[in-house]
């Protein structure tokens, strides 16, 4: 199976953010897209280790800022390769909030969603999350980035660390070992075995 067939579906990058008491927190996703029209709803797919899952979990509200194809690889690390339960991620960047009180990024994103959550679905590594869309801004006529141009433009090129293993193709981290355990996961990114490639 050629897992990189998966890129070609027509898909972008967003930052999924919320906030629980005094406590921002944002996380890189790859899964919304709308889902009804009238009233406008839109889904969010998160891993259920995810500590922006949690906290969605307990408010019922998120927003989406729309990713454009300027946004800077830092950002991903920034928000994609550690963990809000450990780092204030919001702390050194600059943000705005829309009505709801959530952070967007005007400075990456063409156009920000605020929804409150109105059902939520447990797929065993995520929670899929229906939003009604409560506002919308748009931000810029800047193009949205899709999934296959991060992985072709912007995520650097990692040379292999290691004659045999497997290498995630989200992060480029390297589990070194001939099988890949059917439970595990990326220590970095935080997927399991799907997104892994042979090495």
């Amino acid at each position: 199976m050629d897992k990189k067939a998966i890129y070609k579906l027509t898909y972008g990058l967003f930052l999924l953010s919320t906030r629980e008491g005094e406590r921002d927190n944002a996380c890189i996703v790859n899964t919304v897209q709308q889902a009804a029209s009238d009233p406008i709803r839109i889904s969010v797919a998160v891993i259920n280790a995810n500590y922006t899952r949690e906290m969605i979990s307990r408010t019922g509200v998120f927003n989406v800022s729309v990713l454009d194809k300027d946004t800077p690889f830092s950002a991903f690390e920034h928000f994609g390769f550690q963990s809000g339960r450990d780092v204030d991620k919001l702390g050194d960047y600059w943000f705005k909030r829309t009505e709801n009180g959530l952070a967007y990024f005007p400075q990456f994103a063409n156009a920000v969603l605020s929804a409150k959550v109105v059902e939520s679905i447990d797929l065993g590594s995520h929670t899929l999350f229906i939003g009604e869309v409560t506002d919308a801004i748009k931000l810029s006529d800047v193009e949205s980035l899709t999934y296959e141009r991060y992985q072709n433009e912007i995520k650097p090129k990692k040379p292999a660390a290691a004659s045999k293993g497997w290498r995630c193709t989200v992060c480029g981290y390297i589990y070194e070992g001939d099988e890949l355990p059917a439970d595990f996961v990326c220590p970095i990114c935080k997927h399991g075995p799907e997104v892994f490639e042979k090495i």
